[in-house]
């Protein structure tokens, strides 16, 4: 079985804090750990919640930026994300860089896609199966940046590929994905 420390993103952000002393970058890394946990638990109302108005995100790939924009497509891509279990992953953060308007994460996310979700994307519609579950593992940096009134506007993501991508068997998938799917 595989497994992922889901909390793993809100944990890093919780030890960043304790050691922040700047009230607005603190209250930048609260509403991030906010915004984290929420995707960790599927809390879409809290999720949306975080975003500013001017909301846009962008997701770097080979083919160029596949991210949604507004915060109404931002809100979509969540719905969708949360209502297909897309949000079972761990982000394995190693660095963090924080300044009064912008937060930078680096480190390895896994991620468990179901079929369902990879067909949707571009680049693996040719060879995602829609009855099938994925593993997907790649090194990541992601800009978090922020509007005058400290509400997230930007998620641009930066990744070179997948490390491990495959196909997983049921025996192999986390006890909570299979809640999530069995439900």
């Amino acid at each position: 079985m595989i497994e992922l420390n889901r909390s793993h993103l809100v944990d890093f952000i919780s030890k960043r804090l304790a050691t922040t002393e700047s009230s607005r970058q603190r209250t930048m890394l609260e509403r991030m750990r906010v915004h984290a946990a929420a995707e960790r638990d599927g809390d879409l109302e809290t999720l949306v919640g975080t975003l500013g108005e001017a909301t846009n995100y962008h997701f770097w790939e080979l083919s160029g930026d596949v991210g949604p924009k507004t915060r109404e497509g931002v809100a979509d891509y969540y719905r969708n994300l949360v209502e297909n279990n897309g949000h079972v992953l761990e982000f394995f953060c190693e660095r963090m860089v924080v300044d009064d308007d912008c937060i930078v994460i680096e480190g390895v996310l896994t991620l468990i896609q179901p079929g369902a979700l990879m067909v949707q994307h571009p680049m693996a519609a040719g060879f995602a199966e829609a009855d099938k579950n994925y593993l997907i593992k790649m090194r990541n940096v992601i800009f978090w940046s922020f509007d005058e009134d400290l509400m997230i506007v930007a998620e641009d993501s930066y990744t070179g590929g997948p490390i491990e991508m495959r196909v997983l068997e049921d025996h192999e998938l986390p006890a909570d994905f299979v809640a999530l799917t069995a439900s």
